[in-house]
């Protein structure tokens, strides 16, 4: 295991043409990356037979290589995740960043450094916004329940709106929830997905909010750790 070798883990396939750029921008160029992906080598009928979710249980959106998006149940994707880190750090990997925004319980590395963006970003949002309100776009309607709870450290309750960052308008569908979520009285936005990128980022700037953008926070995290 070495520091300078950063793990990149998405719960869908890697490579993630639509993240790693956000993680270049801010990883030093010395670190060598390895990515790697849950769903990485299976076929369709093989991730519904192993990921598909139940009626009413909470799940996770991703994408795959092709760039179809899929939606997985998280609790039967958190022991595939558990695994794929394993292997990820007897690649040689000293820090991991999981690429995925939901929350799992109990994972754990044995000796390399794992950010998980839901521990790291809850916290350095409830710092910056304080008592302010502060709305936030998932990419299900379904997760503005199961994933609330990671956001108790907000003085002030957040309000949500959902919109998909996979989606052929997910600019215009962005920048709408946004607007409603300012007519609502939100004082900063949080785009909730690692899938939401720069471009989401700028279709809000005509808001005139702080946006906050997920995966840039998460690849700022790992760059402190490997010196960047």
């Amino acid at each position: 295991m070495h520091p300078k070798v950063l793990g990149t883990l998405t719960i869908g396939q890697a490579p993630r043409p639509d993240v790693t750029p956000i993680i270049d921008r801010y990883v030093p160029a010395a670190v060598r990356r390895i990515h790697r992906g849950v769903l990485d080598g299976l076929a369709d009928a093989e991730i519904d037979a192993r990921f598909s979710a139940e009626p009413e249980e909470p799940v996770l959106v991703t994408r795959l290589g092709d760039g179809r998006v899929v939606e997985l149940s998280r609790r039967r994707m958190r022991h595939a995740v558990a695994a794929a880190l394993g292997a990820l750090e007897a690649e040689g990997c000293g820090v991991i960043l999981l690429l995925c925004t939901g929350s799992f319980a109990g994972l754990a590395c044995g000796k390399a450094w794992l950010v998980e963006p839901d521990r790291v970003i809850p916290g350095m949002v409830a710092g910056l916004v304080e008592r302010r309100l502060l709305g936030i776009i998932v990419p299900l309607a379904s997760q503005i329940r199961s994933e609330s709870g990671k956001w108790r450290s907000l003085p002030t309750p957040p309000i949500f709106a959902s919109a998909s960052p996979y989606s052929l308008d997910t600019e215009a569908e962005v920048l709408r929830v946004g607007t409603e979520l300012k007519a609502r009285g939100a004082a900063a936005l949080l785009l909730d997905c690692i899938g939401f990128a720069e471009r989401h980022r700028a279709a809000l700037q005509p808001l005139d909010l702080p946006i906050i953008l997920s995966n840039a926070v998460a690849a700022k995290a790992v760059a402190e750790l490997l010196g960047g």
